[in-house]
């Protein structure tokens, strides 16, 4: 059966497996550590501060990932990231009195190298598996990756959630870093060896992008994460637990149910945004339905009123748990279009030859949004509550919304 398939489809399929297969392990790991810690009195901002170096770190590993899987290769650089997350979960594996702040900032270092180098590596290997004159199959292709990769880590929420509340932080470790590390091995045994490098290796400099449209998408993208994550990472599951009084599994189920809800309507964003029948990218009648600029700033506008809306239905003091839950389930919907638009555009604007090196910066810019967001959540919900947080993603949102107004356009035909 396997051999039937095509060498192209046998390593898509093979880069899916890697990528579903850490994002378990890293939306497990992420609950564990913010249920685990919270639940032995960390404040909301300790717990945010446990993941400074995991956004620290993403944002220099996708600058300069993209620029090693260039010269190197992208499966090299997926096989370093699947390691990599192993032996961050195996640092976390000490004695209960050696997890101190410190050590699990730096496994969480490691952990965030890990993701980015794996999530960089997946995507840009979209790239090179789709021919250029077809940006319909492309789009499926990487709506398909980025919506059942996030399906797996709202399972992953649930796992680490469910796992903590029946066996505790350590053994939930070690049953995951097992079946990672066997994960591992048969990457590094099946991916092509030649995956991904550049036909000439590029210098340093390059790392930085010189297309304007991948630079105005990469600040849309940095708003529109930082909008996500400065309620998500830490505010949220914080409120639920400490104010609905709600149980860990309960707060893991629920941010799994987000999570696998977003990805799916990532998978089926290009029909939301009418792709089917798009066909081509030589600017005439028929590619119309392919995003662009103008699709990004629509959906990112409407996006913009739903944690604003919240906040005010908050303030205005109707029923907390009833506006936390609808309104984050029309807000996942919105922002899993808004998401899956952006990784589309990515894709669609990088060079072929050394697609890493765009496609790198452009998750830089996602990785200093996340770590904006992740600052903020702990800071501003420990300040000023969860509906602070909802109006700061707000205004975020509006921010990803005027940067699209000058991504390009489809012309006239």
């Amino acid at each position: 059966m396997w051999q039937r398939l095509s060498p192209d489809v046998r390593q898509y399929l093979l880069i899916t497996g890697n990528y579903w297969a850490f994002t378990l392990t890293d939306g497990a790991l992420r609950m564990l550590v913010v249920l685990h810690f919270h639940q032995l009195g960390y404040s909301p901002l300790q717990v945010a501060l446990l993941f400074l170096f995991y956004e620290v770190f993403g944002v220099i590993t996708n600058l300069l990932g993209g620029w090693l899987g260039a010269r190197i290769g992208l499966n090299r650089t997926m096989n370093i990231g699947l390691g990599l997350q192993v032996a961050a979960l195996c640092m976390l594996l000490v004695p209960a009195a050696s997890l101190t702040v410190a050590w699990v900032m730096a496994a969480q270092a490691l952990s965030g190298i890990a993701k980015d180098l794996n999530k960089m590596s997946a995507k840009s290997s979209i790239k090179l598996l789709v021919p250029d004159d077809q940006p319909g199959a492309l789009y499926r292709w990487v709506a398909a990756l980025t919506g059942s990769k996030n399906a797996l880590k709202g399972v992953g929420f649930f796992m680490g959630g469910a796992l903590l509340t029946l066996f505790g932080f350590a053994t939930a470790v070690a049953v995951m870093a097992a079946m990672l590390a066997v994960v591992w091995i048969a990457s590094l045994l099946l991916m092509r060896r030649d995956f991904g490098k550049a036909s000439a290796k590029p210098k340093f400099r390059d790392i930085f992008s010189k297309s304007r449209a991948i630079n105005l998408l990469s600040a849309a993208r940095m708003f529109l994460f930082g909008a996500r994550d400065v309620w998500f990472v830490v505010a949220l599951p914080v409120f639920l637990s400490e104010v609905l009084d709600w149980e860990f599994w309960q707060v893991g189920s629920f941010m799994a149910a987000w999570i696998i809800g977003y990805g799916l309507v990532q998978s089926l964003a290009p029909y939301f945004t009418g792709r089917r029948n798009g066909r081509s990218v030589d600017g005439s009648a028929r590619d119309r339905s392919v995003p662009d600029g103008r699709t990004a700033f629509a959906w990112a506008s409407v996006l913009a009123l739903v944690p604003a809306v919240m906040a005010w239905l908050l303030h205005a003091g109707h029923d907390a748990q009833t506006v936390v839950i609808a309104g984050l389930s029309v807000f996942g919907v919105l922002f899993a279009i808004n998401s899956s638009l952006h990784s589309f555009l990515i894709v669609n604007y990088a060079g072929r030859d050394g697609v890493s090196l765009d496609v790198g910066f452009y998750y830089m810019a996602n990785a200093m949004g996340r770590l904006l967001g992740t600052l903020l959540s702990g800071w501003v919900y420990q300040v000023a509550g969860l509906g602070a947080c909802l109006l700061i993603s707000a205004l975020l949102v509006a921010l990803a919304a005027l940067v699209s107004i000058a991504l390009p356009r489809h012309v006239s035909a």
